[in-house]
């Protein structure tokens, strides 16, 4: 004997605009009988509007013309957490983010790859927007202030950034990465950091004043865009 599953029944009456609410089962008073019966009790649904369609231009992807990428501040007692690039420069944990990531989730897995840092995305505040361009390439970056994790950093394997310390805000180090310089400085414009300009845009989510302090509720818009220039 085949029923078809309360589940099924919700599915099929949500998609013609009602809502099950309940779901009685009544089976045939001789046991040796394969009937049952089910009495289904539901709503129909106020009407809804219409539901707008959207679909790309084509099949082709997008000529790639930008590098997007995070760079995460994490400030303890000692300061704020800074690795050495191979190259020299030091930086933020950050990079760039992968297909089907989002910003919270890019700087979470950065975090863990570069630093063995552990954090939530519920511990992740995105700052905003930075936009520049170098060589004729877009570049955006994304800055973010992680306000818990676990653990403590340390050089992973196979990672180009390491040597992880804590540097106090007043004693901040020269060569810092100019993707870290502009995420310090849109957190901080106080910060004597030098760097080459950026237009950065605020997140409308954030709830830190520009110490780092979380206030009692977060901002309901976006704030406009500032070009930042540091030179």
């Amino acid at each position: 004997m085949w029923v078809l599953a309360p589940q099924l029944w919700e599915g099929l009456l949500t998609e013609y605009g009602f809502r099950l609410e309940t779901v009685d089962l009544f089976p045939h008073p001789d046991e040796s009988a394969s009937v049952i019966q089910q009495l289904l009790r539901a709503r129909r649904l106020p009407d809804q509007p219409a539901r707008v369609s959207s679909r790309p231009r084509s099949t082709r992807a997008p000529a790639p013309h930008a590098a997007v990428g995070v760079g995460a501040i994490l400030l303890s007692e000692q300061g704020i957490l800074l690795g050495r690039h191979r190259l020299g420069t030091l930086e933020l944990p950050g990079g760039s983010v992968e297909a089907g990531e989002s910003f919270e989730n890019a700087v979470i897995r950065e975090l863990a790859e570069e630093t063995g840092l552990v954090t939530r995305a519920e511990n992740v505040e995105l700052l905003g927007t930075l936009v520049d361009h170098v060589e004729g390439v877009l570049r955006v970056t994304v800055g973010a202030l992680v306000h818990s994790w676990q653990g403590r950093p340390a050089t992973q394997p196979d990672e180009s950034v390491g040597d992880w310390a804590w540097y106090p805000l007043d004693q901040l180090p020269d060569d810092l990465f100019v993707c870290s310089a502009q995420i310090l400085t849109a957190w901080r414009p106080d910060l004597p950091i030098d760097h080459p300009p950026a237009h950065f845009t605020r997140c409308a989510a954030t709830h830190s004043d520009p110490r780092g302090v979380p206030s009692a509720g977060r901002r309901p818009c976006c704030s406009a865009s500032t070009p930042m220039t540091r030179a």
